[in-house]
């Protein structure tokens, strides 16, 4: 999921840096692969920047800013930029021991600049004090992850839709990504950011409770959970860390390392049922890859239980088979396999039968395992796997595909992962199914009582490396909703993150099926960019979200889009890809929307603008709407 885009330079031809300034429960073979081998020694930050930004940055008339500029950056802004600002592209290679040597080789130990006084709320504003339907707790409303919201919870009625106006805008300082899940408890809303900040944020006005700082970048929804008589958040980076805080002040109860793998990653966000949390894991070592060095690949997709109270295990599933050497590249690097089957998503609770679903993206290398392009379910107790479901088999690639480089396994792709989460539903018909959506453009409904079998299977769009359903379908009970990205164009390779030269006219559309059968109820066509411009696509890679009546869509062209669920008519648009004054002060400007889609609860509907990656447009703004009375 989430490719990188093709390195053929290290140089940005902009001033980079300043101008966003304002299985098996675990058991180990003794011959399995070193957890990070691209780790196992300490970095030089000398030597990483020589031989990963001199090239750049030591160069005179070089656009890039020099040497000189960057020491008067801090470590943690230069470590945040390569993270997820305008150097990742460059950085994707990069292990986190490099990256976190070179900042502080460059940067200076000063601290970032505190948000004003005037951010915070006044003593009459309380935190949780709102009503407690006023609530959108993790990643979906349901363990069910249909993303559905009752009228009750809502607060919004189909009429209302056609009335929503913007209510106030929230600025990340220093990023260019907007892309965290936001939660909404009792009418604080808790969102992460790109560079690791953590808010508490008053839902109504958008004042500022408290904020943490997390190690890596926050992706994932923050998930509620009772401890007691209080109330935990537990929440996870993007370099494999988790995190449990007091909801109500933010401190910190606990962390913990989720998997020791250097490109550990933790995309998908966490579920929890009776005190114990679900944490899946991914990883970046598809674009680590991107290196003829790197010793590929030797990650395993996982699955990790953890009491709330204390952080402790209660089991841990890997997706694949511990690796074992293969081989040797070109390059003279070993070659390791299986590799991969990460978890991208938030797995799925199934109390009646007793399980946890979770979907599987490809594998990295060879062996191709059975577990890869997968839906399986795992015993909610134990963690043993009882079944798997593969929808495509040998599905083995990296991002060295994309150049032929020596770290593309010999299947090469295609590349089809399930991305996103499967959808427990009970059909019109009385039948339980799950329904899954992935990168092929398929959509496929399973039995969880007959170990996963295929019930149907529709094709909603073409499908690609970043084309079919990406982060996630809805479902009402009636029908199922998966909208496409299917972008069409040339990614940026070398230049700046963003601006990448997108079809303007290509990509995405939102299909309605039948859950019964999986027949089409409705088509709704994307909408061209108007007007054309870099980054803009009509791709909807985001996550679909549901109340009754209405299904909303955002895309990668910066709209966030409201359609009836009855015929696919639309009811409402509203741009987000414009420039805010925000209540926190900081500059702030919407663009592409991708990822996490519109969370809605109270009355209120919350969405993130901002996202470059894979060549979109970048910005930094969470914004709040609510019905114009």
């Amino acid at each position: 999921m989430r490719r990188a885009m093709t390195l053929q330079k290290l140089c940005f031809p902009i001033a980079i840096f300043v101008a966003y300034v304002c299985v098996v429960p675990v058991v180990e073979a003794q011959n399995s692969a070193p957890a990070s081998p691209s780790a196992q020694t300490s970095a030089s930050g000398a030597d990483v920047y020589q031989k990963r930004c001199a090239s750049c940055h030591d160069q005179a008339g070089s656009r890039a800013p020099s040497r000189d500029a960057l020491q008067k950056l801090s470590a943690a802004r230069i470590l945040r930029t390569l993270d997820f600002g305008l150097m990742m592209a460059v950085a994707y290679p990069i292990n986190r021991a490099e990256r976190e040597a070179v900042a502080n080789f460059l940067g200076t130990k000063t601290e970032e600049l505190p948000l004003p006084a005037s951010a915070f709320c006044s003593s009459n504003i309380s935190i949780l004090s709102g009503p407690a339907n006023d609530t959108w707790a993790g990643w979906s409303p349901s363990t069910s992850n249909a993303r559905y919201q009752t009228a009750e919870r809502a607060g919004l009625a189909p009429g209302q839709v056609r009335r929503l106006k913007l209510k106030w805008a929230l600025g990340f300082p220093g990023d260019v990504t907007a892309f965290a899940a936001p939660s909404v408890v009792n009418g604080t809303l808790f969102v992460g950011s790109a560079s690791g900040a953590v808010e508490a944020v008053d839902a109504k006005t958008g004042c500022t409770h408290w904020v943490f700082q997390a190690n890596g970048p926050v992706r994932g929804a923050i998930l509620p959970v009772a401890n007691g008589s209080a109330t935990s958040l537990v929440l996870t980076d993007l370099i494999g860390w988790a995190y449990s805080l007091d909801a109500k002040s933010g401190k910190l109860l606990w962390k913990k390392r989720i998997d020791d793998h250097e490109a550990a990653r933790l995309t998908g966000s966490s579920v929890a049922l009776d005190g114990v949390v679900f944490i899946p894991a991914a990883s970046w070592e598809e674009t680590r890859s991107l290196d003829p060095q790197y010793a590929c690949c030797t990650f395993r997709g996982s699955v990790t239980a953890l009491r709330v109270r204390d952080g402790s295990t209660v089991w841990k599933t890997y997706t694949i088979d511990a690796p074992q050497k293969t081989e040797t590249n070109s390059a003279g690097s070993a070659q390791w396999g299986p590799s991969g089957a990460p978890v991208w998503s938030a797995p799925t609770v199934d109390t009646k039968r007793g399980l946890l679903y979770v979907t599987t993206g490809d594998n990295y290398s060879v062996p191709a395992t059975t577990t890869s392009d997968a839906v399986m379910a795992l015993d909610l107790k134990s963690g043993r796997i009882v079944w798997t479901q593969q929808v495509l088999a040998n599905d083995a690639y990296t991002s060295a595909c994309r150049t032929k480089g020596v770290n593309c396994p010999p299947t090469n792709g295609p590349d089809f992962d399930f991305g996103s989460s499967a959808i427990l539903v009970r059909a019109p018909n009385g039948k339980e199914i799950l329904v899954a959506g992935q990168k092929s453009g398929m959509v496929y409904a399973f039995d969880p009582d007959a170990k996963g079998k295929i019930l149907w299977q529709t094709r909603v769009g073409k499908g690609g490396l970043n084309g079919g359903v990406q982060w996630g379908m809805a479902s009402d009970g009636q029908k199922v909703y998966a909208a496409v990205n299917d972008t069409s164009g040339v990614m940026n390779t070398a230049g700046p993150v963003g601006g990448a030269t997108f079809d303007p006219a290509k990509g995405g559309g939102l299909t309605a099926l039948h859950l019964e059968d999986g027949t089409k109820a409705w088509f709704a066509p994307s909408h061209p960019c108007d007007p054309p411009r870099p980054g803009c696509s009509p791709g909807q890679s985001a996550a679909l979200t549901l109340i009754p009546g209405v299904v909303f869509s955002a895309a990668l062209d910066g709209h966030v889009r409201a359609f009836s669920t009855e015929d696919g008519k639309m009811l409402w648009d509203f741009d987000t890809a414009q420039t805010y004054s925000t209540v926190n002060g900081v500059p702030a400007h919407g663009g592409s929307i991708d990822g996490a889609g519109p969370v809605i609860a109270g009355g209120m509907m919350f969405v993130n603008s901002g996202y470059p990656r894979n060549g979109g447009m970048p910005g930094n703004v969470l914004l709040a709407f609510a019905p114009e009375q």
